[in-house]
């Protein structure tokens, strides 16, 4: 089970995969991309949700987007605050990404990596759906892991209809670039769009 302590103990090793701290230009590029296709230009508002370190949350913002990132680790939260020192437009606060502590409304919920982890996922997208302005949009980046965990990408898609969206899949298992080589595993993105307005949380 995810706590803030298992994630504590990886903070300061989290960065060196070359998925989380981007910090092979060709990684970093790869993501800029990506992101820049599946967001609306910026700047928008974007809930960046497990942020751990921030990395996407700093892409996000260097591309004129203005992000609010929450992790429920308070190291990952303090390595985050540290890498966005000076940034405006941008903050880092310590809170639970199934139901975080955010006012609505964004033009973006993104989540990477932390769906699967859930105890209750379908609890946390119709939180998330609710975050949501009208026109807003859900970006999840997941993964069926060879390991044995994660989410397939129907299970995600079908979460996401079921949270009252559209679901949009991208395949991302193919583009070695975004992970620093190539991957056994089934990875992937999920664009969901709002079907109609959320009634309520």
């Amino acid at each position: 089970m995810s706590t803030p302590a298992s994630w504590d103990a990886l903070a300061a090793r989290y960065d060196e995969a070359d998925d989380h701290g981007l910090g092979d230009p060709a990684v970093r590029a790869a993501w800029r991309e990506l992101l820049t296709g599946l967001l609306p230009p910026a700047p928008a508002r974007v809930a960046d949700l497990g942020c751990g370190t921030g990395t996407l949350t700093l892409l996000l913002a260097e591309a004129g987007h203005r992000v609010d990132g929450v992790d429920f680790s308070p190291a990952m939260v303090r390595r985050a605050r540290a890498k966005l020192a000076g940034r405006t437009g941008v903050t880092v606060e310590r809170g639970d990404a199934a139901d975080p502590p955010l006012v609505p409304s964004y033009d973006v919920v993104l989540c990477r990596h932390v769906l699967w982890a859930l105890p209750d996922p379908a609890a946390a997208l119709r939180r998330w759906v609710g975050l949501l302005a009208p026109t807003g949009r859900l970006v999840l980046v997941e993964g069926d892991w060879h390991t044995g965990a994660g989410l397939r990408a129907s299970e995600t898609v079908a979460l996401v209809e079921r949270a009252g969206c559209t679901a949009e899949l991208h395949p991302l298992s193919e583009r070695a670039e975004l992970w620093g080589g190539p991957v056994p595993d089934e990875r992937y993105a999920v664009v969901g769009r709002p079907a109609q307005l959320p009634k309520s949380r």
